[in-house]
């Protein structure tokens, strides 16, 4: 499983990671996708909608189940990626490139609340 170093975690398995254009990413984790397995459907935030930390917010289908996604922070979506809207599957490719929306945070310090990729990887390794 890989956990890259650059980004935080989510208990629900969610990584999130600030992007170029000063909004951050948010996708599901390697640990998230080998679990659900082949993901066929996204159900993404609409442009706007407001983040509440912990909330769902939107949906990943795959062939077994379906996995509610949980905000990460609060916050507002910015922007969907359509082009996984579109090819849902190349979260299983690249689940770490395939992010799923990005949002501007409502506070500045966004990795107070999340996990670091160590604690990440300590808190899949106990389940």
């Amino acid at each position: 499983m890989q956990t890259p170093k650059t980004m935080l975690y989510s208990n629900e398995h969610l990584w999130t990671k600030a992007a170029a254009d000063g909004a951050w990413e948010a996708g599901i984790t390697d640990y998230a996708q080998d679990l659900l397995g082949d993901i066929v459907f996204i159900d993404a935030p609409a442009i706007g909608s407001q983040l509440i930390a912990g909330q769902p917010c939107g949906l990943v289908e795959s062939v077994k189940t379906g996995s509610d996604l949980h905000a990460l922070v609060d916050g507002e979506v910015v922007e969907i990626n359509q082009e996984l809207i579109n090819s849902p599957e190349l979260i299983n490719e690249k689940p770490y490139q395939a992010w799923i929306f990005k949002y501007k945070p409502s506070e500045a310090d966004v990795g107070k609340s999340l996990l670091s990729a160590d604690a990440y990887q300590a808190l899949i390794e106990d389940l």
